[in-house]
């Protein structure tokens, strides 16, 4: 009698307990990552949109022996956050209690929201999204919004004239691309495109080696 056998592939959920890397502790569960805590010093911090090769999908809030604790709960030197695009979910008082919180950088579509309270206490904060970007409006988890263009730098060092030509940087978010245009005369100006800059880390430089053939010239960013 010959016996036959038919294998049989089970799908396997995955889910690891909590893993430090870097500034971050985070769990996983079914390929997405969660992070649990943000162990670094503050100041600003960018979030990663992968760790171990799976995506960051949301930022954890969590009820622990009687009250909620937050992934950057308490975190006073924090002073700016980016959010990835990959993120679809924030846990209640994930920035909770951070005073000093003023910007927060998101990439894609607003998040899920585990609760009302992510940003209490951090009462100072707006929430910047960028354009083309969905599920936002003038008020977001009880904070004000507005939409985040990109930004030439006139206070450090990449500003002003530098081996004969005139530049500066431009910071926005990482991969969009960036139109600098100049003009010269802004009472009635006729804006002539110059350069198109996609920007690598979040910035780009610009120079303009022309700029003395002008008696002025005046120059501003735009998205395409």
């Amino acid at each position: 009698m010959k016996t036959s056998f038919k294998r049989v592939l089970v799908p396997l959920l995955l889910v690891l307990p909590a893993v430090v890397q870097g500034q971050f502790t985070f769990t996983s569960n079914s390929g997405t990552i969660t992070i649990t805590r943000y162990t670094g010093p503050g100041g600003a911090v960018t979030i990663p949109d992968a760790t171990n090769g799976w995506p960051v999908t949301s930022i954890g809030g969590y009820f622990n022996d009687a009250s909620w604790e937050g992934a950057f709960e308490d975190c006073t030197n924090l002073t700016s956050a980016t959010i990835p695009n990959s993120l679809t979910a924030i846990g209640s008082d994930a920035f909770g209690c951070c005073t000093n919180l003023a910007s927060v950088y998101f990439q894609g579509n607003a998040p899920g929201l585990g609760g009302t309270n992510v940003f209490s206490y951090a009462a100072n904060v707006t929430l910047y999204y960028l354009p083309g970007t969905t599920g936002w409006s003038t008020n977001f988890a009880g904070r004000p919004t507005a939409l985040w263009l990109p930004k030439m730098q006139i206070s450090d060092a990449s500003f002003g004239v530098g081996t004969n030509q005139f530049g500066f940087t431009i910071t926005w978010a990482s991969g969009m691309t960036v139109v600098v245009e100049a003009c010269t005369n802004l009472a009635n100006p006729t804006w002539i495109p110059l350069a198109t800059n996609t920007l690598s880390g979040g910035s780009a430089y610009f120079s303009d080696p022309q700029w003395t053939n002008y008696p002025a010239r005046f120059y501003r960013v735009r998205s395409p």
